[in-house]
């Protein structure tokens, strides 16, 4: 469904008026005439006006959502001219035209992405960019915990305990013992010698 919206003798030139309106043919209605709410030109001020009211003819003649609606024609054409002279020199005048148009603004009804279409079904969205997800950092061994050796408690002293220990220990002579325990070359050879004589005898 389509619906239209014209204003006629427009004090504007066409040719500042189609600058504008190449840029919009196409686009969704309602979020251009944002747009051009903050446009310089002196043309899109007066486009503006008319698209504005084809959005309002669609939405209370035929019920149609401002969101769904888009762009589909936008017509400039040229209008009547107004004709005015300047004064020169020497008693001479120039011609001066002041332009007119002809602006026609049709907006038509659309299923924007993710909107339900009349019969049900939904209507195919584009697919969204997806950052690329963050590589997952390399997993690390865990470090094997060195063993901690316990220090050896000490135990409280005791009387009993502190005595022992201040007592002085006895020395043994070792070259004594030595001797006791292993008899000399000497005495080996006089035990030996009795021995002898008995057996010559």
């Amino acid at each position: 469904m389509e619906v239209r919206a014209v204003a006629k003798y427009v004090k504007v030139q066409p040719r500042k008026v189609r600058i504008v309106a190449d840029e919009l043919r196409g686009k969704p209605a309602e979020q251009m005439a944002q747009v051009l709410r903050f446009h310089p030109s002196k043309g899109a001020f007066h486009l503006r006006k008319v698209l504005v009211s084809a959005i309002a003819n669609a939405q209370e003649n035929h019920g149609v959502n401002p969101g769904n609606l888009r762009i589909a024609t936008i017509m400039v054409d040229e209008g009547p001219k107004t004709k005015r002279i300047i004064a020169r020199a020497m008693g001479r005048a120039n011609r001066v035209l002041k332009k007119t148009s002809h602006i026609t603004v049709v907006v038509e009804e659309y299923a924007p992405q993710g909107a339900i279409k009349a019969h049900g079904t939904k209507a195919k969205a584009r697919p969204k960019f997806e950052a690329p997800k963050p590589k997952k950092a390399a997993k690390v061994a865990p470090v094997a915990e060195e063993e901690v050796v316990a220090a050896p408690v000490e135990e409280p002293m005791n009387e009993a305990t502190e005595a022992a220990a201040e007592a002085p220990v006895e020395e043994t002579p070792v070259e004594a013992t030595a001797a006791e325990e292993s008899p000399t070359e000497e005495a080996a050879a006089a035990e030996e010698t009795p021995a002898s004589e008995e057996e010559t005898k």
